[in-house]
């Protein structure tokens, strides 16, 4: 049986300590490394090392009697939450490390919120149990308070043939047939044990176990109990499908594609399919275990395999049989320049930026023509630095990166038909464009209501292309359009004329002039928070919400504590942390997750500092052209509509 696990946690927790213990408990490491001696398995670049944190998810192999387990050690810094998604995706089990000492942390329900939102099942972990500070039953109400109701602990009382009181009725309760079977024959304990197997599966109960990876305490007994409640069925009967969850390139270059197989048998030499319909054969299949790996001739459902031969697949990626591409709710906020020293070609080293985009979709790299500069996207300064240092290390190029700044959308108030004509010689091509406000936070949407004797569903589909093709730049900042329908409602082209590229040119005009016709917002990145302070401290916590132009729910009392969310705009809370930390001497508890885009609060003033000129984008133009007397004319915006020539 194949399972794969993912360790997450808080930074320091203590997640690749654990890792290590497990590891080497099943004999597939010889020694037990630490993070603080810079010799742990999982942790093999360099950069780890040196920061002593996980920021990379790396992956390891062990047999425990029947199994094969791949496991995941995901990183526990908010700047790296991207990678950790990617990861949780493929994960048939989680096991969330909580320190006994510093309890439920921001992160934490971070990580929680995401295992929910992909349904994954849970176990727990109270780690550091023999710390100065710890107090195990106080983690253990912070997770049943926090995070859910239905954890139970496993911590003693527990085994394949028995079963405290406390566990056996916490079970029954939560199945209605078990429940009568109880009342009306008492506890079986092969009947329990199933019940508890398909309710941890199906994520209706979370057991929790405690210990000291670093001492080696509970950790072995954790593994027998985890073994002993998962169970995994994954049919090999069927054609081979997958899911991408990562792309690297190793030391020779060679771009390597690591899939989860998910259902059939893949073979080396096999074609596969992924993406929009890229074919390509698969030249080897490998398995990796930290840095080393294996090459085998195929792979079946429910591995983690690494394979070569696939040159666009991207992370996210559906393979085979499955299609549909996983979405992320981890995305960055920010976005910085890419500052070189003096005589390096940036284009040149564009190439570069790419591979580490590939790597890390969330980069989202730009090059940005009429600046001649790299700009990407980030969630914070410490990415900023490990960006930094793997340049220097892989590419011998020294960069720096400017103080990363805000990054804004854009979107319109009001329904517009903007109107795109292309026609200069020889070329032809008209698009009417209907412009709807959508849903906050829906991105850009298609659709075509066009009839088929106007332009042929080929077209359609090709002007559907174009909107969804880039990033489209707003007239306010330049920054990305979003949260708009965009209907095609007619269109024309010329059998003779019209060629390729012409299509695009009339669709961004389109896009372009709908802009210049409707009112226009400018949208800013919030954080959702969730705040935990002590009750004489709420005043304080509030006043700087709204100093920050957040807006917060009716505060929660718990004990002694006041509970605050709500939401706050990325560029006045980002460093809130720091602030709370401070004046609750490190007692204050913060959880920052992307909130998605609202309306700016200071638009007019983000406006006027970025200073984006709409008349001067090399990239976009609002006005048509035509074409009278064998020679094709600019016509302005505000003026093309009344020459169109499907009106």
């Amino acid at each position: 049986m194949n399972k794969t696990i993912g360790i997450l946690a808080h930074v320091d927790a203590g997640k690749t300590t654990f890792s290590e213990q497990l590891l080497y408990h099943t004999k597939s490491i010889k020694t037990r490394g630490r993070v603080d001696h810079q010799n742990a398995y999982l942790d093999s670049h360099e950069i780890e090392k040196q920061r002593g944190i996980t920021v990379f998810a790396d992956q390891g192999m062990f047999q425990y009697e029947d199994c094969t387990y791949y496991l995941i050690d995901t990183p526990g810094h908010v700047d790296f939450s991207p990678e950790m998604e990617r990861a949780i995706q493929v994960m048939d089990f989680a096991i969330v490390i909580v320190s006994a000492v510093e309890g439920i942390e921001g992160h934490t329900e971070t990580v929680w919120n995401l295992l929910k939102k992909h349904n994954i099942p849970t176990f727990f972990f109270i780690n550091k149990t023999d710390r100065t500070g710890a107090n195990v039953e106080m983690v253990l109400d912070e997770i049943r308070s926090q995070l859910t109701e239905n954890m139970i602990d496993l911590s003693e009382g527990f085994s394949d043939e028995k079963m405290t009181e406390e566990l056996i009725e916490f079970i029954a309760e939560r199945d209605e047939e078990l429940l009568s079977y109880y009342i009306e024959n008492g506890y079986d304990s092969k009947l329990w044990l199933l019940k508890m197997k398909e309710m941890i599966k199906s994520s209706k109960i979370y057991p929790c176990s405690r210990g000291s990876a670093l001492q080696d305490i509970g950790v072995k007994e954790f593994l027998e109990k985890f073994h002993l409640l998962t169970v995994t069925n994954y049919s090999t009967s069927e054609p081979f499908g997958g899911r991408v969850y990562k792309i690297r390139y190793d030391e020779a270059g060679t771009r390597v594609t690591y899939i989860k197989a998910l259902c059939g048998t893949l073979k080396v030499r096999d074609d596969l399919v992924y993406g929009n319909g890229d074919i390509e054969k698969v030249t080897q299949i490998r398995k990796y275990n930290g840095k080393q790996f294996q090459q085998v001739n195929q792979a079946t459902a429910g591995e983690l395999i690494a394979v070569v031969g696939l040159s666009n697949a991207v992370v996210g990626d559906g393979v085979g049989v499955l299609k549909e591409a996983s979405m992320y709710e981890m995305v960055p906020a920010l976005k910085s320049k890419v500052v070189f020293e003096p005589g390096v070609n940036a284009k040149e080293a564009l190439r570069y930026f790419r591979i580490l985009e590939a790597e890390d979709p969330s980069l989202n790299v730009t090059w940005v023509e009429r600046l001649q500069e790299i700009q990407l996207h980030v969630m914070g300064t410490i990415q900023l630095e490990v960006l930094e240092q793997m340049v220097l290390e892989r590419f011998s190029l020294k960069i720096h990166f400017e103080q990363p700044e805000i990054l804004y959308k854009e979107t319109i108030e009001n329904e517009v038909v903007g109107y795109g004509h292309f026609e200069p010689l020889r070329h032809y091509a008209e698009v009417h464009l209907k412009l709807t406000p959508g849903e906050r936070n829906s991105g850009i949407v298609f659709e075509s209501t066009c009839h088929t004797d106007n332009l042929s569903v080929g077209l359609q589909n090709l002007v559907g292309q174009h909107v969804l093709e880039r990033e489209h730049h707003g007239l306010l900042t330049g920054s990305q359009v979003t949260d708009i329908k965009v209907t095609l409602l007619t269109g024309r082209d010329h059998n003779k004329h019209t060629h390729g590229g012409d299509f695009r040119e009339a669709t961004y005009r389109a896009l372009r002039q709908g802009l210049e016709k409707a009112s226009n917002i400018l949208l800013e990145p919030f954080y959702k928070f969730k705040i935990k302070v002590d009750l004489d401290q709420m005043g304080r916590v509030l006043s700087d919400i709204q100093a920050a132009n957040g807006r917060f729910e009716a505060p929660e009392t718990e004990g002694d504590k006041a509970i605050i969310t709500g939401f706050a705009p990325v560029a006045t809370f980002m460093d809130y942390s720091t602030v709370l930390a401070s004046f609750t001497h490190g007692k204050g508890r913060i959880s920052l997750t992307f909130g998605g885009y609202h309306r700016c609060h200071n638009e007019e003033e983000v406006i006027e500092r970025i200073g984006y000129d709409k008349n001067a984008d090399p990239e976009y133009t609002s006005s048509s052209i035509f074409c009278a007397k064998g020679q094709g004319f600019t016509v302005k915006w505000d003026e093309a509509e009344a020459m169109m020539h499907c009106l």
